[in-house]
């Protein structure tokens, strides 16, 4: 096992050896990476629109990018699967709730209510 003060006389920062070896600015280590898989939870429903957004934006995002991507729902948030509501919610600064919705069918997104 690798003591901490021979790993400080390598004289190389953990962060740049990383950056160097795991692809970032280099493309080709990039893809060479498999896929994270994440699980985002939405807690929060139409009473908040803004919040209820998220998890729907950041998935489409993270899937976007490669990986594998699960919504789940819970309390609040269920209520978001009527069409009369995810049509009717508006966050503030973002598109409407239902293009949010739309692209996480669209991208064949799970969600679990």
């Amino acid at each position: 096992m690798t003591k901490r003060r021979d790993f400080l006389k390598q004289g190389t920062h953990v962060c740049a050896a990383l950056a160097a070896g795991a692809g970032v600015g280099n493309p080709n280590k990039a893809e060479a990476q498999e896929a994270q898989r994440f699980l985002l939870i939405g807690l929060v429903g139409s009473e908040n629109p803004t919040r209820a957004n998220f998890p729907f934006v950041w998935s489409a995002a993270l899937k976007d990018a490669g990986n594998d991507v699960r919504i789940e729902l819970a309390g609040d948030a269920s209520v978001l699967m009527r069409s009369a509501v995810s049509n009717s919610v508006t966050p503030v600064g973002w598109p409407p709730f239902r293009d949010a919705l739309a692209k996480v069918i669209e991208l064949k997104i799970p969600i679990f209510v």
